[in-house]
Order: structure tokens, then C-alpha cells, then sequence
């Protein structure tokens, strides 16, 4: 199965074009994080209450789906490894861009894991829901003390904020650096996750390359 998958993201990644499946988990997540980024900004604004209340769970609600997306497109990398693009020789930038998506991928775990225990620290917060459809269940703090419980939400809180803050360095930093591969570089980077991009008679050429496979892969 593994290596049929393999074979068919393969079409994609010769022509350094990630997989249908790449690009959708790539869109889709990144649609939910800057939904999640606009929305949770509102949400301070808005006074305790009701709709304050409400605005969480929306909150909640999308966060949730971002954590099993995350999962599934890890192993998805993992199985279905992505092209290997122009920007896959640029030394330094290349090392930056890499650790760039460490970063995503703390964000894109931490931030519903720390969300979800501050809802479950809260007394009674009211039910939680995955995609606002499916029951999740809370964390069991409730056999903790009360001033034991505010102490766990208030460093989930912290490291809410923290990684909040590390989307917001990040995320304008990876537009940029796309866009500075497409336009000024002239490189194959988000043309590969682009599919309907026409090729730029001035691009570099895109050269055919042999997939990257996972280790112990033993290449086939």
C-alpha cells in the first residue's frame, strides 16, 4: 500500500510539485491558522460573558482539527516525502527554512494541547467539541485543587501566548521568503504548491529530480 502511494506521489514530485495530498494539508491548515489567529484576537476583545463563552468554543473548536491535521500530515511527510525544490540548495536559508517548520509544527501541537488544558482547568467550562460536531473530552483536573488548577491554566496560558507569538514572526517570514523564491528567485517553490502557477519562461529550469525517500527506505 505504502509503496503505491509512493509510486503516485512520485508523478508529482519528479515534475518538484508536492502530492494533491501535500498541498490540500498544507491550504487547509494554514486557511485554520490564520482563521485561528484573527479569531482568537477577537475573542480578547470581546467582555466576559456569553459571547465571550461562545467565542472560545469556536475557538476550540477549530484548534482541535489543527492538532489531528498536524498528526496526519507527519506522517504523511513522513511516508510521502516532498519534492526536492530549487530552495533545497540554498545552504543557510535552507537550514532557517527547516527549522522554520519545526517551529510550525511545535505551534501546530502546542497550541490546541495548551488550549485544551486551560479549557479543562477552567471549573465548569462547559463541553468541549471537536470541529464544534464531535464530544472531546476534558483533561481530569478536577480532582485538583482549585488554586492548583489556576496555577496549570495560568503557564498553559503563558505558553498559549508564547506560541501565538511565534506564529506571528513566522508566519509573515514564510510568505515572505515564498514569495522572494517565486518572484525574485525565480525558484520552483510555491509553483510545487501551486499547481495552477504557469511556468515563467525566465524561471530556472526545473530540473527532474529522484524523490526523497525516508530513511531505511533502502530507495525503493
Amino acid at each position: 500500500m505504502i509503496d503505491k502511494l509512493r509510486a503516485w506521489a512520485r508523478r508529482h514530485t519528479e515534475q518538484n510539485r508536492y502530492s494533491p495530498v501535500g498541498v490540500v494539508f498544507h491550504w487547509v491548515m494554514a486557511f485554520m491558522v490564520l482563521f485561528q489567529l484573527g479569531w482568537g484576537w477577537y475573542t480578547s476583545w470581546i467582555p466576559p460573558g456569553g459571547d465571550k463563552l461562545y467565542a472560545y468554543e469556536v475557538h476550540s473548536a477549530v484548534g482541535l482539527p489543527i492538532m489531528l491535521l498536524a498528526v496526519g500530515r507527519l506522517v504523511w511527510r513522513i511516508i510521502i516525502p516532498g519534492p526536492e525544490n530549487d530552495a533545497d540548495t540554498q545552504g543557510i536559508q535552507t537550514q532557517i527554512a527547516y527549522a522554520f517548520h519545526y517551529v510550525f509544527y511545535v505551534c501546530f501541537f502546542g497550541l490546541p494541547l495548551s488550549g485544551w488544558v486551560m479549557w479543562s482547568s477552567v471549573a465548569e467550562p462547559g463541553p468541549l467539541y471537536l470541529a464544534g460536531l464531535v464530544p472531546w473530552p476534558q483533561i481530569p483536573f478536577d480532582q485538583l485543587q482549585l488554586t492548583t488548577r489556576w496555577i496549570v491554566m495560568d503557564v498553559a496560558e503563558d505558553v498559549h501566548h508564547l506560541l501565538v507569538l511565534a506564529l506571528l514572526i513566522t508566519v509573515p517570514l514564510h510568505v515572505a521568503a515564498a514569495l522572494k523564491h517565486h518572484f525574485w528567485d525565480r525558484h520552483d517553490v510555491l509553483r510545487g504548491m501551486l499547481p495552477d502557477i504557469p511556468d515563467d519562461p525566465e524561471a530556472s529550469p526545473h530540473r527532474p529530480r529522484e524523490p526523497r525517500l525516508p530513511a531505511g527506505s533502502g530507495g525503493g
